[in-house]
């Protein structure tokens, strides 16, 4: 599966109105790829698609933080096996800013249980799974979480 194969769009990171409350980030993902390949990767040993707490989302840097072109690779895992579900490219400018627009949803509803951010995922504009998140970790490019970066719900120890 090539990460050309996805598109990204994102939706909720600017306030209502520019000023109003924070609206909860929903981030779609379309594949566009080899039928089957991508539903095969998002299920689990007993034939059903993984459940949100079955899966981890993350952002690898591949240059460092303070660089303003800085990219990276967004990451769905499968929590159980480690494997990676699906990759994709993104600035980091982007993917940064979407977790402060999540970490400002969850201090202004102050709701945990709800998630933080939505992460739908489509094969050819059709839904498949959609999660509700609550972390979603940064790492630099030699591989060390940048904890100030991600979005680690309180009470949650790595």
């Amino acid at each position: 599966m090539r990460r050309d194969h996805f598109e990204l769009t994102v939706e909720g990171v600017e306030r209502d109105g520019g000023d109003g409350d924070p609206r909860k980030p929903f981030v779609r993902i379309d594949f566009h790829g080899p039928e089957g390949l991508l539903t095969d990767r998002l299920t689990g040993p007993d034939g059903d698609l993984l459940a949100a707490e079955e899966t981890d989302v993350a952002f690898r840097l591949r240059e460092p933080i303070e660089d303003e072109s800085a990219t990276g690779v967004v990451a769905v895992t499968n929590r159980v096996t480690g494997e990676f579900v699906l990759e994709l490219n993104e600035a980091a400018e982007d993917v940064l800013g979407f977790i402060r627009a999540a970490r400002e949803y969850g201090r202004a509803t102050d709701d945990d249980e709800e998630g933080r951010y939505r992460v739908e995922i489509a094969i050819d504009g059709e839904v498949l799974v959609t999660y509700d998140k609550r972390t979603f970790l940064v790492y630099d490019p030699d591989g060390n979480l940048l904890r100030g970066e991600s979005l680690i719900p309180s009470g949650v120890e790595l």
